[in-house]
């Protein structure tokens, strides 16, 4: 195993700004878990802030992608502070520092990257492209509570994990009011608010058909025909799109970090 080479390749692909388009598919396949949706639901101001948990997250991985030890010190501070205070016991105990939790948080993403490389390229992934990117997203949780123990190394395992879990999946009824204010553009700008007919059929063709089915999306044949339209025409505008600008929201985000990991008076703890 080549770390460098690794490294390279997650560094490629995570800073394709297009892979945002999963970041709604993403947050859903988490709310299938009833422990993230009670503590979404129950501590969170997504209705009035609905874009904060996906820029928050974009900015959690491009610390870990692209930032030095100071940021990634930074954005863990920040995701503990928050996650500190979100636990319960109603409908059923929840703690947003489960270990459990956190690695399917991580693997949601993976999955949907995954899915959206090769929706996008029309082909499936290598193995070694795809195993460099299980590896490569083993930290998301790691960094947290979830130690990465038990992460799978290549992607054959992480298939067989993914599908011994789907059947414990349960979308219940905060999951289903979370998705409809983050599908409808709850709390969005008018200017956003236009493109959520395409977020939610992009969103539902990167869903598995049961969880489509359990948050109730009309997956009609023109859906899906439209859908699939959406798919290639992402598809073609990543292949003209010079790399530089697909990465443009990465620069950004990392941008944002650095100002706040060095003036808003947190100190570096150290990593070692």
């Amino acid at each position: 195993m080549d770390e460098a080479h690794d490294r390279a390749i997650l560094r490629r692909h995570a800073a394709d700004g297009t892979l945002m388009a999963g970041g709604a598919a993403a947050i859903l396949l988490q709310l299938a878990d009833p422990r993230v949706a009670a503590g979404v639901a129950r501590h969170s101001a997504f209705r009035e802030r609905p874009l904060d948990r996906l820029d928050g997250t974009h900015q959690y991985l491009t610390a870990l992608v692209f930032g030095d030890d100071r940021d990634i010190d930074h954005v863990v501070r920040v995701v503990d502070a928050r996650h500190a205070r979100v636990r319960g016991d109603r409908p059923r105990p929840y703690d947003a520092r489960d270990a459990d939790a956190q690695r399917w948080v991580a693997a949601t993403i993976l999955a949907v990257a995954l899915e959206l490389e090769e929706r996008l390229t029309g082909r499936p992934l290598d193995a070694p492209t795809a195993d460099a990117l299980v590896r490569g997203y083993a930290p998301i949780a790691a960094q947290l509570q979830g130690a990465d123990a038990g992460w799978p190394a290549t992607r054959r395992e992480f298939d067989a994990w993914w599908a011994e879990r789907m059947p414990r999946l349960e979308v219940g009824d905060d999951a289903r009011a979370v998705a409809r204010d983050l599908l409808a553009g709850t709390g969005l700008p008018p200017s956003l608010r236009v493109l959520m007919p395409a977020v939610r059929l992009l969103t539902a063709a990167l869903l598995p058909p049961a969880l489509r089915e359990a948050y109730g999306f009309r997956w009609t044949p023109r859906a899906r025909r439209v859908a699939a339209a959406w798919l290639r025409g992402l598809g073609v505008a990543r292949r003209i799109v010079p790399a530089r600008l697909r990465a443009l929201p990465t620069r950004v985000s990392l941008r944002r970090l650095r100002r706040r990991s060095r003036y808003a008076g947190n100190e570096p703890r150290g990593r070692g």
